[in-house]
C-alpha cells in the first residue's frame, strides 16, 4: 500500500513561528566591518548561528563578504565546513589534549589530525599541551590561533605558559600562527577598568610576538574603538541585531521576529487560577489567551507572570507559569476580533525587543536568541533562504 509523501505543515499546524531577516544579518556584518576597517570582520558562527540556524546564516555571511568564521566545537566546524567549502574555520575549543598514553579516549594524534586536516579546519591553541599536540600531529603549516589569557581566566595561555613560550622561541618553530588573540571580558561595559587592563597586556604580547596578526575584540569591543580592533574583529551578537550591551536599544537591525498562535480564548474571573501553581488569580472577570509555545520552545519559563506579548501594537501581559508547551495572555483590553483563535501574539519584535524579554528574564540576549526552539516554524527572508 503506497501512501503519499509527508508535507511540511503548515504555518497553523505549529503553535508558534519564527521569522529571521537575513538580510537585516548581512546589514549588520557589512555595519561592523565598516567600523572596524581597516581591520578584518570574521563571524562568531557557534551554536548554531545563536540559534538561528548554521547553513542559511552562515551562507548569507558569505554572501556579504565573509571568510574567516569561528565555531566553538570541532563537530560544528565540520557542520560548517560541508556548507562553506572554501572559509576560513577556526574551533575556539582548540584540540584534544592527548598524552603519550592515549588518555583522551579513542583520540589519537593521528584520528585527531586526519580530522582536522581533511575537514581544513583550524584551531585556536589554548593551552601549551594543546601547542604540544598540535606539533606532535605533524600541522605545524596547517595554521592556527594562539589565544592567551590576560585577565578572563578561561581559555587561553596562562602567564606561565606565556613566560615559558617567550623564552623558548623552539616551541614555535615551523609552527604557521594565523593570529595571536585573546577576549574581552567586560567589553560590554565600556567603562569598565578590566577593558584597558586587558588592552595593554594584549599590546605588550604583541611586541613578543612581532609580525603576527592580532584580534582582541567582539562585538562589544569593537565598538570601544580602534585601539581595540587590530587585525581582525570576531563580532557575534551584533550579526544577530542584539545590542552588545544587552540593554538599551541595539545599533543593529533585528534580525527575529517570534510569534506565538493563540490556540484557545478562556473567560475567567477572580475565583479561577491560571496555569500550574495557581500562581496567577484575576481580580476580577477577565479573557485569557492560551498561547502554543512554552519553555520547551525556548520561551523561558523566567518569565512567567512577568513577560509581555503585544497583539498590534497593544500590551498584553503574561500571566500565571510558562509550562512545556503552553503559556497564557490576559487580552481583556483586546477586541475580541484581534485575539480569536488562529491569532497570534508577537513576543520578539517591533513592539517586543529582544533586549526587553531578556531583561524581564534576568537573562542576556545571547541566551535567549540560543534557547530558541526547533519545534516551530522557521522562515527566512533574505539572500541564502535554503535551510
Amino acid at each position: 500500500m503506497r501512501t503519499a509523501p509527508l508535507q511540511q505543515p503548515d504555518t497553523a499546524m505549529h503553535g508558534a513561528r519564527l521569522e529571521i531577516s537575513l538580510d537585516a544579518i548581512a546589514a549588520n556584518y557589512r555595519k561592523i566591518a565598516a567600523i572596524a576597517a581597516p581591520a578584518r570582520t570574521s563571524a562568531a558562527i557557534k551554536a548554531d548561528a545563536y540559534g538561528l540556524g548554521l547553513k542559511p546564516v552562515a551562507q548569507c555571511l558569505a554572501s556579504a563578504g565573509c571568510d574567516i568564521f569561528f565555531v566553538a566545537h570541532y563537530a560544528e566546524g565540520v557542520a560548517l565546513r560541508a556548507v562553506l567549502p572554501r572559509a576560513r574555520i577556526y574551533i575556539l575549543h582548540g584540540l584534544p589534549v592527548i598524552t603519550e598514553h592515549g588518555a583522551c579516549g579513542q583520540h589519537s594524534f593521528a584520528s585527531t589530525a586526519h580530522g582536522f586536516a581533511s575537514h581544513g579546519l583550524r584551531p585556536v591553541i589554548n593551552s601549551l599541551p594543546e601547542l604540544l599536540t598540535w606539533r606532535k600531529m605533524g600541522m605545524q603549516q596547517s595554521g592556527a590561533i594562539l589565544n592567551f589569557d590576560t585577565g578572563m581566566s578561561r581559555l587561553g595561555l596562562s602567564t606561565q605558559e606565556t613566560a615559558q613560550l617567550v623564552s623558548s622561541a623552539d616551541l614555535l618553530e615551523d609552527v604557521v600562527v594565523d593570529f595571536i588573540m585573546s577576549h574581552l571580558a567586560c567589553a560590554d561595559e565600556p567603562d569598565h577598568p578590566l577593558n584597558a587592563q586587558q588592552l595593554a597586556a594584549f599590546n605588550a604580547l604583541r611586541q613578543a610576538f612581532p609580525g603576527i596578526p592580532a584580534s582582541l575584540a567582539n562585538t562589544a569591543g569593537t565598538l570601544l574603538g580602534a585601539a581595540y580592533r587590530h587585525d581582525l574583529v570576531r563580532p557575534g551578537i551584533g550579526l544577530y541585531g542584539g545590542s552588545p550591551s544587552g540593554a538599551g536599544e541595539s545599533p543593529f537591525e533585528p534580525a527575529v521576529r517570534l510569534y506565538a498562535r493563540i490556540l484557545q480564548v478562556r473567560d475567567v474571573d477572580s475565583v479561577n487560577y491560571v496555569g500550574y501553581g495557581a500562581s496567577y488569580r484575576p481580580a476580577g472577570p477577565a479573557r485569557i489567551a492560551v498561547a502554543g509555545i512554552g519553555y520547551a520552545d525556548g520561551y523561558m519559563r523566567a518569565l512567567s507572570n512577568l513577560g509581555v506579548g503585544y497583539i498590534g501594537n497593544q500590551p498584553v501581559p503574561l500571566v500565571g507559569r510558562i509550562s512545556m508547551d503552553m503559556c497564557t495572555f490576559d487580552i481583556s483590553g483586546i477586541a475580541q476580533t484581534e485575539c480569536a483563535p488562529g491569532c497570534e501574539i508577537e513576543l520578539i519584535g517591533p513592539n517586543a525587543p529582544l533586549e526587553r524579554a531578556a531583561a524581564l528574564a534576568g537573562t542576556i540576549n545571547y541566551e535567549i536568541l540560543t534557547h530558541l526552539g526547533r519545534r516551530f516554524q522557521r522562515s527566512y527572508s533574505g539572500p541564502g533562504t535554503a535551510a
